[in-house]
């Protein structure tokens, strides 16, 4: 069992890539475009108009796995700031301030920046054209 889970691991880690990627992507189209619409929308400015263009492009570039490391390096850090400008003040804990989804993404994108994008990625394929 040990050796059928190892060997789909870095095929796991691509699958993990993309879906935090689109994910996030729909966060910046959100605040860009109003897509999908939300109640009460005011248009992207300032902090929000860099973190829905941050979130739009750093979603795509994750979702194909190009440039896959630095781009989990700032969206990791785009998310810590999300946590401590949007949440933190609304109290200790996550599940109180609703900053749970903000931390998650910070730390999964901590661990895309080490492990890379994996097999199923640009990089890759890039990599193996060098």
């Amino acid at each position: 069992m040990n050796e059928f889970l190892n060997s789909w691991s870095p095929r796991i880690l691509s699958v993990l890539r993309f879906i935090s990627g689109f994910l996030m992507l729909w966060h910046g189209t959100q605040k860009l475009f109003n897509y999908p619409p939300k109640d009460g929308f005011t248009a992207a400015a300032g902090l929000m108009l860099v973190a829905g263009i941050l979130e739009f492009a750093g979603g795509i570039l994750l979702a194909v796995g190009l440039f896959t490391r630095w781009t989990a390096f700032v969206m990791s850090g785009l998310m810590a700031v999300a946590y401590f400008m949007a949440h933190a003040s609304g109290g200790f804990l996550p599940i109180v301030n609703k900053g749970e989804l903000a931390v998650l993404y910070c730390f999964v994108y901590f661990y895309l920046f080490f492990a890379g994008g994996g097999v199923w990625s640009l990089d890759n394929l890039l990599q193996k054209k060098n």
